[in-house]
């Protein structure tokens, strides 16, 4: 599956489906991946200090770096582009290769989201029928309905922002739910507890720094506390709405049905169309589609539909393409206007 001459055959195919190839540099500023996927990440990657004093690393996502470059050329409207290459990303797997080739293909400056999704997974789909493999799963999830969800729930402004800001960080995810069920933060005992503190640092200097945050910013979010107050009978309801929700597990022809009744159950003013789907067919070539609500958790800039295939051959099975919808990605990059963005990666390093 490392053959060059595989490679040329995939490449092939999507430059056959319209897709204009590019070039991308290997080496890039370290804050730009660390800034969309976190400072965790940062054990991840492979940086150096340039002689200028600026933190530089071997490029671990090509996706990011194809939005740079689109950004820092001034590039505008609709580009339908492809690459190869390789990332190098260490692993907390021992026996992961740190040199990841692959081939993306991604439609930057997507105007129309539906057709432009569904034509992203036809290519992956086209691609795929160049390997030999037995069966395999097409999975999909949509990380924009978990978002609505969220802003539908009975909690206050801030839990919105916090819950849809750090669903891709899953363990700290499920600490932000216990809290909404222990009513950790509406104790009476730690209001308390910080009242005193808040009473305290009114008198201290607001640009002294605790914890990474400025006395001053730690004030306002306080204040924002005290002007709309989380009710401790609901925390433990939405923490089970949630939860629930994430549960959610069907073939793909059932996704909206699924998730109307639980819509429905939970009296959330919300309604999904199987027509939201960029496929609604169960078995696709030699692959089941499946809907997972809880899909979409990889990577923090996902904003929409999010994909992947695992297929398997006669030996075992494997992971061979990722991908999905990313409408903020180059704005959160440093662009002053919004440009929507699909696209998916093909893992060539499996044997």
């Amino acid at each position: 599956m490392k053959s060059k001459n595989l490679s040329e055959k995939i490449l092939k195919t999507v430059k056959s489906k319209g897709f204009k190839h590019i070039d991308l540099p290997s080496v890039i500023e370290a804050n730009h991946i660390v800034q969309r996927s976190g400072e965790n990440f940062r054990k991840f990657i492979f940086s150096f200090i340039d002689q200028k004093g600026s933190e530089l690393c071997l490029r671990p996502d090509l996706t990011i770096v194809s939005c740079l470059r689109y950004l820092e050329n001034n590039l505008k409207g609709k580009e339908k582009i492809f690459y190869s290459g390789q990332a190098y990303r260490k692993s907390e797997n021992k026996k992961d290769s740190i040199i990841r080739n692959q081939i993306g293909f991604e439609i930057i400056g997507s105007q129309d989201e539906k057709k432009d999704d569904k034509e992203i997974i036809d290519t992956a789909l086209k691609s795929l029928s160049n390997l030999n493999y037995s069966k395999g799963i097409l999975k999909i999830g949509n990380v924009e309905i978990f978002n609505l969800l969220i802003s539908k729930l009975d909690i206050p402004k801030r839990w919105k922002l916090r819950l849809s800001r750090h669903f891709w960080r899953e363990k700290y995810f499920n600490d932000l739910l216990k809290r909404l069920e222990t009513n950790s933060d509406v104790d009476p005992t730690i209001v308390e507890i910080d009242k005193k503190k808040y009473l305290k640092m009114l008198k201290d200097n607001p640009q002294i720094i605790i914890a990474g945050r400025s006395i001053g910013e730690i004030l306002k979010r306080f204040d924002n506390k005290i002007q709309d107050p989380r009710r401790a009978n609901k925390g433990k309801n939405v923490s089970r709405i949630i939860k629930e929700f994430l549960k959610i597990n069907c073939p793909i022809n059932e996704a909206a049905k699924t998730l109307n009744i639980f819509f429905k159950k939970n009296k959330i003013n919300l309604a999904v169309d199987q027509k939201y789907f960029p496929i609604s067919k169960n078995k696709v070539a030699k692959l089941n589609v499946k809907f997972s609500a809880s899909f979409g958790r990889e990577l923090e800039y996902y904003s929409g539909m999010v994909f992947k295939i695992d297929i398997k051959d006669r030996l075992k099975g494997f992971n061979i393409i990722n991908g999905g919808r990313y409408d903020r990605l180059i704005s959160n990059l440093g662009s002053n206007k919004n440009v929507s963005a699909v696209g998916a990666a093909i893992n060539l390093n499996v044997k």
